[in-house]
């Protein structure tokens, strides 16, 4: 039950990895052209879609200070496994499709790397998702030990364990894989060293601890964030309404406000990765126990494009449901906007500035300026003090400005 993502694969020939339990036993050549149109088009969207959304997560955390919390590390963190996701399994499967040989023609180093880093990004993606739920359960139901465990440095150095440990826990699939020969083609491919059977246990632990054991705990925390955040409310009294504040009656509603919307783009977030893993999951877990393997590839195609969207959906979803985000998200591309518009504008905007302030100049000193030099902006666009211009007057004489 790998988590592999390439699941072209046969019998005796399994490229980037991909373990015999998908079942599949045609050669990528074997496939009809509507088949590779599909599998190539959704595989170009997805991964440019995926990886500008992921990047620019990345880049909002990093660059709005404002952004930088405890939740949102946990976020980027899951950008960077997502990325690594589209790198090694969405982008070699998008030409997998027209390799009529299924030859490998990547070399060893880069079967076993790419073998190594798809397993990577899922394991950390599936530890972040379930550290931020546990994030968000303490804020929320224990808010006084949340000013101590909730904080950007305590995150950071999770985060730091999470990448260590998943780093471990995978590096035993840079030696357990290997390009050797086809028996009847003579082609080199990338392949497990050992036979299916012996990765079982391996596959077991798997699915265990970075699919079913996160839905679990994830599930029941959210279960108890929303009895705390949406179901359970403190009564007040008439007396009690009348010595709130409004100011700070309107400080808790928004505090309030902004959690609950914080934790129902959680919420979706984790459904979305319980219900976009289910397919495959379910897939390699029958096709493991059973005597005669499911092997349409029609359905391994849509698993196979449901774990590729899990990896590309999430910015979507933080700027369909935060606000935050959503205006971060703004800032970064007006800013990326602005930037290739800089050069042209600068001078303009320079020029425009300069001429007003030198006919202000002009106009105080009695009309005798016959000229007035303009520099060009400066390197960093910014415009020039008036003490750089000279006014030139008609008697020959110069006046400092």
């Amino acid at each position: 039950m790998s988590t592999n993502l390439c699941l072209t694969v046969n019998e005796s020939w399994r490229p980037l990895g991909v373990d015999n339990s998908s079942g599949l036993t045609n050669t990528p050549g074997d496939y009809p052209l509507l088949y590779q149109v599909i599998s190539v088009i959704i595989g170009v969207v997805i991964f440019l879609v995926g990886m500008l959304g992921n990047i620019l997560v990345i880049v909002v955390v990093c660059r709005t200070k404002c952004m930088l919390t405890p939740t949102n590390c946990y976020l980027l963190s899951l950008s960077v496994a997502d990325c690594l996701v589209l790198l090694s399994a969405t982008l070699p499967s998008i030409p997998e499709p027209f390799f009529h040989t299924g030859e490998w023609p990547w070399g060893r180093v880069t079967c076993s790397l790419l073998v190594f880093l798809q397993y990577l990004g899922v394991q950390a993606s599936s530890l972040s998702i379930t550290m931020f739920t546990i994030e968000r359960y303490i804020a929320v139901c224990h808010p006084m030990k949340a000013q101590r465990m909730c904080t950007v440095q305590r995150a950071k150095r999770i985060i730091i364990a999470i990448w260590i440990f998943t780093t471990l826990y995978c590096a035993p699939w840079l030696g357990l894989t290997a390009v050797v020969p086809n028996p009847r083609t003579g082609v080199s491919q990338c392949v497990h060293r050992l036979e299916r059977g012996k990765y079982l246990a391996y596959y077991l632990t798997d699915l265990i601890a970075f699919y079913i054991v996160p839905l679990l705990v994830s599930g029941v925390l959210y279960v108890l964030i929303a009895r705390i955040l949406f179901i359970n409310t403190i009564p007040r009294s008439k007396s009690q309404e009348q010595q709130c504040a409004k100011d700070r009656c309107r400080i808790k509603t928004s505090t309030s406000s902004s959690r609950k919307q914080v934790v129902r783009m959680l919420i979706v977030i984790f459904g979305v990765f319980a219900i976009l893993w289910m397919p495959y999951r379910v897939m390699v877990v029958y096709n493991s126990f059973a005597s005669v393997k499911y092997r349409d590839p029609w359905f391994l195609l849509f698993c196979r494009i449901m774990v590729y969207i899990n990896s590309a959906i999430n910015p979507i979803l933080y700027n369909a449901m935060s606000v935050k985000f959503r205006r971060a998200f703004q800032n970064i591309l007006c800013c990326a906007v602005g930037k290739l518009n800089h050069g042209s504008d600068a001078y303009t905007e320079y020029t425009t500035d300069q001429k007003r302030g030198a006919a202000r100049l002009n106009k105080r000193a009695g009309g005798m300026e016959k000229s007035y030099l303009l520099m060009p902006p400066n390197k960093q666009g910014k415009n020039l003090s008036m003490e750089s211009i000279t006014l030139t007057e008609s008697d020959g004489g110069k006046v400092a400005i």
